[in-house]
This record gives C-alpha cells, structure tokens and sequence, in this order.
C-alpha cells in the first residue's frame, strides 16, 4: 500500500526544492531559463517576508513532488486567491496520486485561508495536464491572456516610473 503525504517546506529543503524545480524546467524543455541564485530563492520561501510557499508531495516518506504557490488578489470579491505558480511530480512517481494530492490540499488551504479562487497556468502543448486538471473541475479561462515583463524591459519600465516621479 502507498503512503502519500504533503508538508510545508523549511529551509532545510531548499537544496530539494532547487532539484525539483530543474527538473520540472527540463520536463518543459526549459532548463535553459532556470537562473535563480539559491540565496535568493531561499530568502525569498524562508525569509523575514516570504515570497512564496512550497509544499512537498512524499511517497512512502520519499519526496516526489512539490507545489509552490502564493496569494493574489481579487478585486471583484474582494478576497485573495491562491495562484500555483508551479507543481511537479517525478516521472516514475506519476499514476500514483501524488498530483492530484498536492492540488487537493491546495484548495483545502484556500478554502481554510478565505480564498475566493484558485488558479494556475499551463503551457498549451501540455495536453496530459490540461486533461488531468479538467478532470478536476478546473476550466480553461480562454479569454485571458497572461502578459509579462522581464529581464530589460522590466528595467526600462521602472526605470520611466522613477524619471516621470523625479519630474513632478
């Protein structure tokens, strides 16, 4: 019989962490954009004003997943939400339950933290995800679209905000 549990992190897992978000970043083929500094990311999980949270997925006390997420905000129900910013399970762990533990005990916490949704992004070619979730109770929100600033863009944008401050 499997065991599945989920625990908070604590710092003590951040080297854990660091391995599971490379290997979620190689399974979307994306391993090039991982460039965090690990002082950083644990500052920003485990420090004075946390950024974020994570959550680890074990089975039969082996960690197999995570989940990291933190609150936005909804204007309309005037209420904070839980946005997953990643979950992954490892490939040899998955049809376990694992992933559908982890997302469970997300929404039990948003539920417990007065959250008026929960929400998450998934890439659009990941059609086993996108399946897995619908099977959940999860939509597609098909008339949204996510917009970003990064890197130097997002230099140049608050660097305007700071001149057009300096100029009144």
């Amino acid at each position: 019989m499997t065991t599945i549990s989920i625990r908070s992190a604590a710092p003590p897992d951040l080297p854990l962490i660091a391995q599971l978000i490379r290997d979620l970043a190689e399974y979307e083929k994306l391993s090039h954009e991982v460039r965090f500094d690990m002082d950083v990311l644990g500052e920003n999980l485990f420090g004075p004003r946390p950024g974020a949270e994570v959550v680890i997925g074990e089975i039969d006390g082996t960690a197999q997943g995570f989940a990291l997420f933190f609150h936005n905000f909804s204007t309309f129900e005037g209420r904070p939400g839980l946005y997953l910013e990643d979950l992954f399970v490892r490939p040899a762990a998955r049809g376990a339950g694992l992933g559908k533990a982890l997302l469970m005990h997300l929404a039990s916490l948003a539920l417990e933290r007065g959250c008026a949704r929960f929400e998450w992004s998934v890439l659009d070619w990941n059609e086993p995800s996108i399946g897995f979730y619908r099977s959940l109770g999860a939509r597609m929100m098909d008339d949204w679209r996510i917009m970003r600033v990064d890197g130097a863009a997002l230099a140049r944008l608050g660097a305007k905000d700071a001149q057009t401050a300096e100029t009144r």
